[in-house]
């Protein structure tokens, strides 16, 4: 026997029906938005790649073919900037200078003639020219960058240091002075000493 349902009865089920059919529909709708934005983030995650290679530019002067600037790849050595350069003239001191040394990306390349390798003074050989005193000392107020640099823990930052400071205050007084200059200590000093003259 069928059931007697009045209309307004019938009308509260239907729409009881249709609000669970809703919040369903809502929960299932969410459900697949969540697995799809895991997809998604999965498919962005970053790929490791090979890392571009970098180029250097190197200075490059003292005893070689063709002095300048040159342009290598990352993780060249002293001996490919040489190469590059044209290699040494016949008076370039090679076993001067550490070949194998890796390239860092500004710096100075100086290759020595085998004439001014034993000496202090300046490549040109005369210790009265330029920077050079008596006795083939080397004078720390008027070297050049380049002369200061040929002396023994001193490379062309603190070469270039040496004079920024001198230009600032004047010729150096004595050689304990370098103790101001920024990078130079008492142990750089001491051995410095018998080297250069104020």
């Amino acid at each position: 026997m069928p059931i007697a349902v009045s209309r307004s009865t019938a009308l509260v089920g239907v729409c009881l029906a249709l609000a669970a059919l809703a919040l369903l529909g809502q929960r299932l709708a969410h459900a697949g938005a969540a697995s799809k934005q895991e997809v998604v983030a999965a498919e962005l995650e970053p790929v490791a790649e090979a890392p571009a290679r970098s180029v250097l530019v190197v200075h490059v002067v003292g005893e070689v073919r063709r002095p300048g600037l040159y342009r290598l790849r990352d993780g060249a050595r002293i001996a490919d900037a040489v190469h590059r350069a044209g290699g040494g003239l016949r008076d370039a001191d090679l076993a001067a200078v550490n070949l194998a040394a890796p390239l860092v990306d500004g710096i100075q390349v100086f290759v020595p003639s085998r004439v001014a390798a034993g000496a202090v003074a300046p490549a040109g050989g005369a210790s009265s020219a330029g920077g050079g005193a008596a006795g083939g000392l080397v004078s720390l107020s008027s070297a050049t960058v380049d002369e200061l640099d040929e002396l023994p823990g001193v490379g062309p930052i603190t070469a270039q240091k040496i004079i920024d400071y001198r230009a600032e205050h004047g010729p150096f007084a004595s050689v304990d002075d370098l103790d101001a200059v920024p990078g130079i200590g008492p142990t750089r000093i001491e051995q410095l000493r018998e080297l250069v003259t104020p």
